[in-house]
């Protein structure tokens, strides 16, 4: 909305549905799916401006709606952590916003909510949607061009079966979790959403402390005892200090990899690998020697990349590790690797969608969790909370490596964790590893898939990774006889197989940016935007 804004010129008209009673807010940033305890883990540094940036936004709110939201009035920074309600607020107010500044330039805009869209289908005079209201009969209207922005996928009551939970959202759900042996699969922001839901419902967090912070459980929560588990038993890292925007880099840059793309080579990875272990040399002379850089492969970088982590106690390496990152920050001083390998992650997606399969597997497998440990760090004030948390003897992290078992389908509530031989139950299991790649068979409008328009891009078959729906650069979907430049996919767990990397604020920024250019350029080949004494289309 925001760039069609900015590109499109004349009056048009435009159809928002949204299946939740607001448009704008946001899955992640809405108020009853998240706890307001809950954290984003993006700095008002790094949000997109909307018109406004957040702080400026921040700072001319009412004292009252700041404190009630858990924000200090008195220490409103760009690179502060907010809750996510507050950024929910934020979004829902600059949606209106740009509601009312196309209405105002003569755009016609349509916000339905508690609306469904259930089918979608391609025809010779545009695309046609089934409609399903939450109170009135179903309808089917045409549209000139559609965008499919449905987002996450998850299931409105996360309880699948007694005490198994699909997902950690709403997080209302887990509010009604008693206090039990809980297993949570994951150990990333979502494994933290989900034992943060989990501790203020059963005690709170007092500032006091060690490490600023101590938990407090409440009356008769005695058997509340949770277990984060993860392939590494590996804790996320503190949000470190580096400048904003990306300096530029030096030997693996966008150009280089393109070149590598355009050569025609079906081996990419090992060539790219090469770039990234030069410009990590350059930036890091001294983590080069220590590592042993310039004589290892890409499994044996990943191997030493978690060395340290991995021998030593996660809880012990949190704390040291939170201290260097609050020294850092106060110092502002970037550590130069970890600043190095942040900014090559977005050039080394451009790779993704070429890899052969043999590559990808070895991206997603060795390379990938490298990135996604270093840009995916969390707010000092999350780290703080774990501490408290296992500080208080309510929490826990175990590493469980590949050759592991989950049960969920048996007579006991929960699940039973098989590991090494051993049997572990949890009357209460949470599935929080985030959203994972989604292939064509699960993409939720029918007619599309069936019109041949949504396809994987590879076929799916047993112990190859997803690799998400066919799209071209401008999230087209591509098919012999799709519909042109009619439609767009900007569906996350459909795109994450040939874009790892895009779960941010910032990515969905970058790729609304694209399809608007691309829908304002549409409507100008098209004749579809009209003139402000026409009929918009």
């Amino acid at each position: 909305m925001h760039a069609l804004l900015n590109e499109a010129s004349g009056a048009f008209a435009v159809t928002i549905f949204e299946e939740q009673s607001k448009a704008g807010l946001g899955t992640p940033y809405r108020p009853g799916w998240n706890d307001p305890a809950m954290l984003s883990n993006i700095a008002s540094l790094e949000i997109p401006p909307l018109g406004e940036t957040l702080v400026d936004w921040l700072r001319r709110q009412p004292h009252d709606r700041l404190v009630a939201r858990g924000v200090d009035p008195d220490a409103i920074d760009e690179r502060a952590f907010y809750p996510r309600l507050m950024l929910g607020d934020y979004f829902y107010d600059r949606f209106n916003a740009m509601v009312a500044a196309a209405r105002q330039r003569g755009a016609c805009v349509d916000v339905r909510t508690r609306c469904r869209v259930t089918d979608i289908a391609s025809e010779t005079d545009g695309m046609l949607l089934t409609i399903r209201p939450r109170h009135g009969a179903v309808s089917e209207e045409r549209f000139d061009y559609a965008v499919l922005a449905t987002g996450h996928q998850w299931p409105d009551d996360p309880e699948v079966r007694p005490g198994y939970f699909l997902s950690p959202w709403p997080a209302s759900a887990l509010a009604r979790i008693p206090p039990s042996s809980v297993g949570i699969r994951g150990s990333s922001l979502t494994a933290i959403d989900a034992v943060v839901a989990l501790a203020v419902a059963h005690g709170e967090f007092i500032e006091d402390g060690e490490d600023g912070l101590r938990y407090a459980p409440a009356a008769d929560t005695d058997a509340l005892d949770i277990t984060m588990m993860s392939r590494k038993g590996l804790l996320p890292e503190a949000d470190f200090f580096h400048p904003l925007p990306y300096e530029p880099l030096s030997a693996c840059t966008p150009e280089a990899v393109e070149r590598l793309i355009a050569s025609g080579e079906d081996d990419l990875l090992d060539p790219s690998f090469a770039l990234f272990k030069e410009e990590l040399a350059n930036a890091d002379p001294a983590y080069a020697r220590k590592t042993g850089l310039p004589d290892l492969a890409l499994e044996d970088f990943c191997e030493r990349y978690f060395a340290d982590r991995t021998e030593t106690d996660p809880f012990e390496w949190a704390r040291t590790n939170l201290k260097e990152a609050q020294a850092n920050q106060a110092k502002r001083f970037t550590v130069p690797w970890r600043y190095a390998i942040l900014r090559m992650h977005e050039v080394m997606a451009l790779l993704v969608p070429h890899l052969n399969e043999v590559d990808f597997q070895r991206f997603t497998r060795q390379f990938k969790p490298i990135f996604v440990d270093d840009y995916a760090t969390v707010p000092h004030e999350s780290i703080k909370r774990l501490l408290a948390l296992h500080g208080a003897g309510k929490l826990a992290i175990a590493a469980i490596g590949d050759g592991y078992r989950i049960d969920s389908r048996g007579d006991e509530s929960g699940a039973v964790l098989m590991l090494d031989g051993e049997r572990r139950h949890f009357p209460v299991f949470i599935e929080a590893t985030g959203e994972r790649p989604l292939a064509a068979k699960d993409f939720p409008f029918p007619s599309l898939r069936r019109q041949g328009i949504v396809r994987d891009a590879e076929p799916a078959s047993s112990g190859k990774a997803v690799r998400g729906i066919v799209i071209d650069d401008e999230f087209h979907p591509l098919a012999d006889d799709g519909p042109a430049d009619r439609l767009f996919c900007l569906s996350l767990p459909f795109l994450l197989g040939r874009h790892p990397f895009i779960q941010g604020i910032t990515s969905s920024h970058e790729m609304g940016e694209i399809v608007g250019k691309e829908l304002a350029a549409a409507l100008f080949r098209s004749g579809t935007a009209q003139q402000a004494d026409e009929e918009p289309v």
